[in-house]
């Protein structure tokens, strides 16, 4: 007889892994990925590798291999527990206008001049790589893969999209994928603000965890990460039948 749940947590994918490339998020470090390419995921299975610390875009699923480092950790928000900040309460404040809009990943124009938009002025901003990406990149990217669990939450203000964030909806919390925004409209303080939503989302889903992705210490593309307490950290990258071990942060 054939066990259901196992088909759930082993759906037929494609298991490889990258040559080392340049880290960006340590100097002079390299970086190798596990990837697992996956045709149809299950909310079951993305519930149970993100909770593994995997990370997912498209439908390709992750977790670093690297050599010799550990450095990225995962780190998850305990919703209900979450107390807002005076300044995140001033990002809240300031987006009372802002509309949003809740449905699964699209692509148009108005995405890919967005996202380009972000990179350039991230680029000139904070040093990043340029990266420009084309229709087609962006569709595997972000709205390929997503399944009944993949959405995207669109910020829009003076009649014009000037945010995306791109979220998994799991069983147990949301799983924050990427964002972008308009920097006409940094005064928003629209990443801060993307993430008290999702907190408010995951609260009226009944869910109890934000799934934030890697966190390196001294990076400081993740500096924002700490300010949303409290958070567990999890220790390594469990297979996907050990229980996984998240630990408090004090």
């Amino acid at each position: 007889m054939i066990d259901k749940s196992q088909n759930l947590l082993n759906p037929d994918s494609k298991d490889f892994c990258m040559l080392d490339y340049e880290c960006a998020y340590i100097p002079d470090n390299t970086v190798r990925m596990n990837y697992k390419y996956v045709q149809n995921a299950t909310k079951e299975f993305n519930t149970a590798v993100i909770h593994r610390g995997w990370r997912r875009f498209g439908r390709y699923y992750f977790h670093p291999i690297c050599e010799g480092c550990n450095e990225c950790k995962s780190l998850r928000i305990h919703v209900n527990q979450f107390t807002m900040t005076k300044s995140q309460k001033k990002a809240k404040s300031r987006n009372k206008d802002t509309q949003i809009i809740v449905q699964k990943p699209t692509i148009s124009q108005m995405h890919i001049e967005l996202y380009n938009k972000y990179h350039n002025f991230k680029s000139q901003k904070d040093g990043w790589k340029q990266k420009s990406i084309s229709s087609r990149d962006y569709m595997e990217n972000f709205v390929e893969g997503a399944g009944e669990f993949g959405k995207e939450v669109l910020y829009i203000k003076d009649q014009k999209l000037i945010g995306v964030d791109l979220i998994d909806v799991m069983e147990d919390g949301i799983s924050s994928i990427y964002f972008f925004y308009d920097p006409d409209y940094a005064r928003l303080s629209l990443g801060t603000y993307s993430l008290i939503y999702q907190i408010e989302l995951a609260k009226i889903l009944d869910l109890e965890w934000i799934y934030l992705g890697y966190w390196v210490d001294g990076c400081q593309a993740f500096a924002y990460k700490p300010n949303f307490k409290p958070q567990q950290i999890l220790h390594g990258f469990p297979d996907i039948h050990t229980l996984a071990s998240w630990s408090d942060i004090s």
